[in-house]
C-alpha cells in the first residue's frame, strides 16, 4: 500500500477506535463494535479522506464523514448476510451467527441511523449536501442488494442487468464516498460531479476485479474460498460471458453445474473454471476490469486540480486493479 494510503488508514483507524467506545445496552453496541474492527481495506473511508486533501483541504475535516461511508458499509454488511445465511465474514464469525438473528437486525438499524449521525458535526449546507448523496446512495444499495437476489432465481439475466447491479450495489459507495470529502471540502460542484464519476466507475472495475479473483484467486491472499460464487451458483460476469461465449457442449456443463446445489464440490470448481478459460470469458473480464479503470481515468483529465494529485489517484486506481487480493 502507497505510504499516503497508509497515512489516511491510520488516522482513520485511530478515529474508530476512538468512537467505538464501550456503551449500554450492550448487546446493540458490541456487535456494532465487533463488525466494525473487523478490518478489511477501509477501502472506502480512505478515499473519502484522500478525496477531501486532495481538494485542498485538512482530511481531518472529513474524519466524520469517512466515519459515515465505514458505518453505512458495515451495516450493509451486517444485513446481507443475514440475507445470504453466511457464516463468515473476513474468515470471522457473521454478526447473527455470534449473537442471533434480532441482535444482527437491531444493531444493523442502529448503525444506519448512527452513519446519519455523523453528519451533524458539518455546517448547514454541508451537512444537507452531505445527507441528500447519502439518502440517494442509500436506496440505489438497497435496488442493487434486491437486484442481486431477483438474480439468483433468473436464469436469463443480462450483462447490462448484470453491470447495473454491480453499479447499484457497490459502485455508487465508492463514488460517494469520494464525493462527500469534495463536498467536505467544498470543491466546485462540477469537481465533485467528475469525482463521484471517477469512483464510481472505478468501484465498478473493483467489483469485477473481484467477481475475478473469487475464482482466479490466490487463496492465501484472496482469503476467501477461492470459487466461493462457483459453488453458490452466483450468476457473475465471467458465468454470463461464458454463457455468451461457449460451445453447446461447455454450455450444458456450465448450465448444469450451477443448477446442482452441491456445496463442496472441488471437481466443480475445476470444470467451471476450465470453461471460464476455454470460453474467453476470463479474458473478457479482464478486459472489461481494464475498460472501467481506462474509462475513470478519462474522467480524471476534466478534474480542475494539479498533476500531483491526478496522478495520486491514478495511483489508487493501478493499485486497486492490480491487486491480488
Amino acid at each position: 500500500m502507497h505510504a499516503n494510503q497508509e497515512k489516511y488508514q491510520e488516522a482513520f483507524i485511530a478515529y474508530l477506535n476512538k468512537y467505538t467506545v464501550f456503551k449500554e445496552p450492550k448487546n446493540l453496541y458490541e456487535p456494532i463494535k465487533y463488525i466494525l474492527s473487523l478490518g478489511g481495506k477501509r477501502l472506502r473511508p480512505v478515499l473519502t479522506l484522500m478525496t477531501c486533501e486532495i481538494f485542498g483541504e485538512d482530511h481531518r475535516s472529513a474524519l466524520n464523514a469517512a466515519l459515515s461511508v465505514e458505518v453505512f458499509h458495515n451495516f450493509s454488511l451486517i444485513h446481507d448476510d443475514i440475507m445470504d445465511d453466511a457464516p463468515l465474514r473476513r474468515g470471522q464469525q457473521t454478526v447473527h451467527e455470534k449473537w442471533d438473528l434480532n441482535t444482527g437486525i437491531l444493531s444493523g438499524d442502529a448503525m444506519l441511523i448512527m452513519a446519519y449521525q455523523m453528519f451533524e458535526s458539518y455546517e448547514p449546507s454541508i451537512f444537507q449536501s452531505l445527507a441528500k448523496l447519502f439518502s440517494k446512495t442509500a436506496i440505489e444499495v438497497c435496488e442493487g442488494q434486491q437486484y442481486d437476489i431477483d438474480f439468483e432465481t433468473r436464469s436469463d439475466v443480462s450483462i447490462p442487468e448484470y453491470l447495473k447491479m454491480i453499479e447499484y450495489k457497490t459502485a455508487v459507495l465508492v463514488g460517494a464516498a469520494m464525493k462527500m470529502g469534495a463536498i467536505v471540502a467544498k470543491a466546485s460542484k462540477q469537481d465533485q460531479e467528475i469525482i463521484y464519476e471517477f469512483g464510481k466507475n472505478l468501484g465498478i472495475a473493483f467489483q469485477l476485479q473481484d467477481d475475478y479473483l473469487d475464482a482466479f484467486g490466490d487463496q492465501e491472499k484472496f482469503g476467501k474460498q477461492v470459487g466461493g460464487d462457483i459453488i453458490e451458483n452466483k450468476k457473475t460476469y465471467l458465468f454470463l460471458k461464458a454463457l455468451e461465449f461457449s460451445n453447446p457442449t461447455q454450455k450444458e456443463k456450465l448450465v448444469e453445474h450451477y443448477a446442482s446445489q452441491s456445496r463442496t464440490s472441488n471437481s466443480k470448481i475445476e470444470d467451471v473454471k476450465k470453461i471460464f478459460i476455454e470460453s474467453g470469458s476470463a479474458d473478457a473480464t479482464k478486459k472489461i476490469i481494464s475498460e472501467y479503470t481506462l474509462k475513470a481515468f478519462s474522467i480524471l483529465d476534466q478534474l480542475d486540480i494539479n498533476t500531483d494529485k491526478k496522478s495520486l489517484l491514478k495511483q489508487f486506481g493501478d493499485q486497486l486493479m492490480t491487486r491480488s487480493v
